[in-house]
């Protein structure tokens, strides 16, 4: 079946779902695989359950008596084709968002700001790989007037198959850092890979990008763009400042020669571009700056990153989702540069990194060395064996353990890791 004929029967549905678990009445099943599971043997329950058709890729799921099952020769490219078909049926102006740190949440702030005046779509969660921004795209709908389209990557060619899926028509590249360095090879390989939305705009031709000034990786890729450039250097397009950082960032921004304050509930300097990116891209729609501000002092963040939590005895800033390198220093420089009485660091161990992960993270101990925080508890097997003399845990399970025989009390902490670590199971223990 060719894309055309599906999209026809795709639009006789409320939606698309790979998950047999969840069919939602009138939508449509695809069938997907992974190492562990194969969808097309759940097409007939799919149906069953309430979808309208069933997209197969194995002719044994599919029957010429049943015309709700629908074959086609792959599952994941249809998908993809069936996004990017979706996607220029209808036309919807397209931010691309991608970077090694601070993607999501300045994919967030984007949403925010710009649902101040336009009906937005935006990447839920992280379903920002090649399955995740399809399934986005699939649920845009006429009435959206913008998309935020998040994009991810770990291996080289990555954003080159997502842009093509999604065509955006201006995009940010948030920095780049050291991250997946398994996957991409070198810090060269992360650049070259997170360019290649700056490769797809400027093959587009008369492309706008939203660009940190001062970051020069990024200006050295971006020669032939249209840039809106933001940054903490005065003068720029949209140009900021911290004010203060304890635990909120309070920052102003200027543009179009008007000053701006804004506190937000966001924790740590760093996330001053990440504000200054959504400003920049506001104003660009035409969004008022009374409306950017209020969206961003507005908004709270969830998920892990970079959350404050208050316990009965402590508290948190929850910094879970990932670490890298250049994600982990950011957060332990504002740690140490916070206001308060007592710190403590739980910091779990920075995955994908390759060869370089021993030296990465005897980098991160020796910056530990200098911060002097009351304690530092350090967790996974790859701190293990540094020249280190603070605590060390395998796991998060030998950690809740030492935290129920030994409760931390009255101290601020802060909990960085990569996900896999699962340290944002430690709240429930602070």
């Amino acid at each position: 079946m060719d894309i055309e004929e599906l999209y026809s029967r795709f639009t006789e549905c409320n939606g698309l779902t790979t998950d047999s678990r969840h069919c939602p009445e009138g939508s449509m099943f695809l069938a997907l695989k992974g190492e562990t599971f194969n969808g097309n043997a759940f097409a007939a329950q799919s149906l069953a359950q309430g979808c309208r058709y069933a997209v197969v890729d194995e002719p044994q799921y599919a029957s010429p008596e049943n015309p709700r099952i629908l074959l086609v020769e792959n599952c994941l490219q249809t998908l993809q084709q069936l996004a990017n078909y979706h996607r220029r049926k209808l036309g919807t102006r397209m931010v691309g968002v991608t970077g090694t740190n601070g993607k999501t949440t300045t994919k967030e702030l984007i949403a925010v700001v710009l649902k101040e005046k336009f009906n937005v779509l935006y990447t839920q969660g992280n379903f920002n790989n090649h399955i995740g921004v399809p399934l986005t795209l699939l649920r845009l709908r006429p009435e959206h007037e913008i998309a935020v389209i998040e994009m991810g990557a770990n291996h080289p060619g990555e954003i080159k198959t997502l842009v093509h899926i999604a065509e955006p028509d201006c995009g940010i590249i948030t920095n780049v850092g050291k991250a997946h360095l398994e996957g991409f090879g070198s810090f060269e390989g992360v650049i070259r890979t997170k360019g290649e939305l700056y490769d797809y705009l400027r093959e587009k031709g008369n492309a706008t990008i939203f660009i940190q000034n001062e970051n020069p990786h990024l200006n050295k890729i971006a020669e032939g763009l249209n840039c809106i450039r933001y940054g903490q250097t005065s003068g720029l397009d949209v140009s900021g400042a911290v004010l203060s950082c304890s635990p909120f960032l309070h920052f102003e921004w200027a543009a179009g020669g008007a000053l701006h304050e804004v506190k937000t509930h966001l924790i740590g300097a760093y996330n001053l571009d990440n504000a200054l990116a959504a400003v920049a891209i506001g104003r660009y729609f035409g969004v008022e700056d009374t409306q950017i501000c209020h969206a961003l002092s507005s908004y709270v963040p969830q998920n892990n990153r970079s959350q404050l939590v208050q316990t009965e005895s402590n508290t948190l800033i929850v910094d879970a989702y990932n670490a890298n390198p250049t994600s982990m220093m950011a957060a332990l420089v504002n740690f140490r540069q916070m206001e308060a009485e007592h710190k403590v660091a739980i910091l779990g161990a920075m995955k994908e990194l390759g060869e370089g992960s021993r030296e990465e993270h005897q980098k991160v101990v020796d910056f530990l060395n200098e911060c002097q925080f009351e304690r530092v508890i350090l967790v996974g097997p790859e701190f293990a064996g540094l020249s280190a003399s603070f605590e060390h845990y395998e796991n998060v399970k030998e950690v809740e353990a030492m935290l129920a025989a030994h409760p931390v009390q009255h101290c601020c902490v802060l909990i960085k890791g990569s996900n896999s670590m699962k340290l944002s199971e430690l709240p429930a223990c602070l």
